[in-house]
């Protein structure tokens, strides 16, 4: 007899898809679209992710999503459970709902990851179930860079070649950093990321996740069998620039960085349930982990 009341399987249920999106698209519009954006990058939610589902009748009114994400925490390879997609229909909450489907969540988590993560801008939601708030920091950089070669172009992510391009370097990338990097996973980076701009270094064989606001570059994520210094990427950026934010742990760029408290979109809080051995350290959960 299944134990779990709430699991679904995409599989075994080909009605589930729709019926989910129908929730998901009421607490997070146009959560459909970027489903369909990263099936076309050939990565899919349904794989991804699994559902704990609650119906009244053939009507999904609450859900809670696992994923699993593969990272390397202080230089060790690990399975982080990521909580994602929550929600309960406008018209069935205050009935505990939520609670029921949560409880069952963690009940088939603690089985199976010493460390489950989520982002919010409601921690409130998640503390009376052991998540705690962990601040993250941001890493800037003063440089006088003069502008370089234009060493980077822009991903097409309608190209077959592109797309097959992405996931040879999300197969096999390095982490990032050694303090708190992703391997080898490729749905919530093309959930994340599918809809920004990517560009490509052919030399370095290193995709980009970044923007240039007047004379500042923002980097986001870096995804390539090896990860270059700082110095090596603004030499391929031909604008001039004078200051860099990282989004990520920068120990292996080689750069002079200084870390500040930062709050990500204003209001994206990183909550961590169980072990996690960064309490003390300056960090920040990549975008290819946020979910």
């Amino acid at each position: 007899m299944n134990q779990y009341r709430f699991r679904q399987s995409f599989s075994e249920d080909p009605r589930l898809s729709d019926r989910l999106f129908n929730l998901l698209e009421i607490a997070f519009p146009g959560v459909r679209d970027a489903a369909a954006r990263i099936r076309k990058l050939g990565a899919a939610w349904e794989d991804a992710s699994t559902p704990f589902i609650r119906f009244h009748d053939n009507l999904a009114v609450t859900h809670v999503g696992i994923l699993e994400i593969p990272m390397r925490l202080m230089g060790k390879d690990v399975i982080v459970g990521g909580i994602h997609g929550v929600c309960t229909h406008p018209q069935f909450r205050r009935r505990g709902y939520y609670r029921e489907v949560m409880e069952e969540v963690l009940n088939y988590c603690d089985r199976r990851y010493q460390t489950l993560v989520l982002t919010t801008a409601k921690p409130e939601l998640y503390q009376s179930f052991g998540f705690r708030w962990i601040e993250e920091h941001i890493f800037t950089s003063k440089c006088d860079s003069k502008g370089g070669i234009d060493g980077f172009r822009l991903l097409n992510t309608s190209d077959r070649n592109d797309i097959q391009l992405l996931h040879r370097l999300l197969e096999t990338r390095q982490p990032v950093s050694n303090i708190l990097g992703i391997v080898n996973e490729k749905a919530i980076f093309c959930y994340q990321e599918g809809n920004n701009p990517l560009y490509y270094a052919q030399d370095l064989d290193l995709i980009a996740a970044m923007k240039i606001e007047d004379n500042k570059l923002k980097l986001f994520d870096l995804v390539g069998t090896q990860i270059c210094t700082l110095e090596a990427i603004l030499k391929r950026v031909p604008q001039p620039i004078n200051e860099v934010e990282i989004y990520f742990c920068p120990e292996r760029l080689d750069a002079d960085v200084q870390a500040l408290p930062h709050l990500l979109d204003g209001d994206s809080f990183l909550m961590v349930r169980g072990a996690f051995p960064l309490e003390v350290e300056k960090f920040m959960l990549p975008h290819a982990a946020r979910c």
